[in-house]
């Protein structure tokens, strides 16, 4: 069985280790650092971490301060309400002036599950992605957190960067040299191509592997650099495969399907099918039972290779 773990816990580890090699980060916590994991950044950087309470516009604001002063200001909290309550400060605060500041958002999609509606982020890709100055990143598994944090760390501006709650397989390349605007070929194919974030990287895989017992070769793409895209492995998909699906655990309206949709109809016009949530608020349960219902699954993912295919 494909080993699981968490993206949370990896980000507590991440911090841990990448408070060593970063001397001016700084950790804030809208007073979620249990669940985020960041708690582990103040057992051993005391002083380098704040908890601002359950004030996330606040806590934007003071770690745009920060970075004013010469830090490295990191926030780690829920998608939801870290990118969603303050996005206007956000964008007037961090992205116009270009502070340096990396937002770690956790429980995004509806994987969030029981947590329900309030709780589960379905916007926040398109809400990032949409301010100048902003680079969005998605980890696909608990490998990714690291070199990813470590690759946000490692710009001076903006980084939004976006991880899920429940436990994800291990799917990706650890050695891999991760960019901004980068992308994973993690499966080569011919004559389609899946374009996939976040956890819906491994069902999109696990849908290739299917479909290949039907002589369908399907090229698989991890894009985890969002904004900016790598635009020159969505145009050479187009070029080769003819077709091409994306897949995330988000709005079908502005988020991965938004952004490769963008560079296929100025470049290369191909069919192209989208597997996304339907424009709709989900409910409570779990994130399997969701991802069922609102047609998030190997079975939603083969069904758009075929009608895809079908237009080519």
């Amino acid at each position: 069985m494909t080993k699981k773990s968490s993206q949370r816990d990896a980000i507590g580890d991440a911090l841990i280790e990448l408070g060593g090699e970063f001397e001016k980060l700084v950790v804030l916590s809208p007073d979620v650092g249990k669940s985020t994991r960041a708690l582990k950044y103040k057992a051993l950087y005391p002083d380098r971490y704040f908890c601002t309470g359950i004030s996330e516009a606040n806590t934007i604001g003071l770690a745009s301060g920060l970075a004013a002063v010469g830090y490295t200001a990191l926030v780690a909290g829920y998608a939801m309400f870290v990118a969603g309550k303050t996005w206007e400060q956000i964008r007037n605060s961090i992205c116009y002036p270009k502070m340096n500041v990396k937002i770690i958002a956790t429980h995004g999609g509806i994987n969030v599950g029981p947590d329900g509606v309030t709780h589960q982020a379905i916007e926040d890709i398109a809400l990032m992605r949409v301010i100048p100055n902003m680079t969005v990143l998605v980890p696909c598994d608990a490998e990714e957190v690291l070199p990813l944090i470590r690759l946000a760390l490692s710009i001076d501006g903006p980084v939004y960067l976006r991880t899920e709650r429940q436990d994800l397989p291990h799917i990706s390349v650890t050695e891999q040299n991760y960019t901004i605007g980068g992308a994973s070929i993690l499966r080569e194919g011919s004559d389609v191509t899946i374009i996939a974030v976040g956890g819906m990287v491994n069902k999109s895989l696990n849908a290739a592997d299917i479909i290949a017992q039907e002589g369908i070769n399907a090229r698989v793409i991890n894009m985890y650099s969002i904004k900016p895209l790598d635009e020159e492995s969505v145009i050479n998909a187009a070029k080769d495969t003819g077709c091409v699906v994306t897949v995330e655990d988000h709005n079908m309206y502005g988020g991965l399907t938004g952004a490769v949709s963008e560079v296929i109809v100025q470049n290369n016009p191909i069919p192209m099918e989208s597997v996304a949530v339907e424009d709709t608020f989900a409910e409570s349960g779990t994130a399997a039972m969701l991802h069922k219902k609102y047609h998030l699954t190997e079975k939603d993912i083969i069904s758009a290779v075929k009608r895809g295919m079908a237009r080519k």
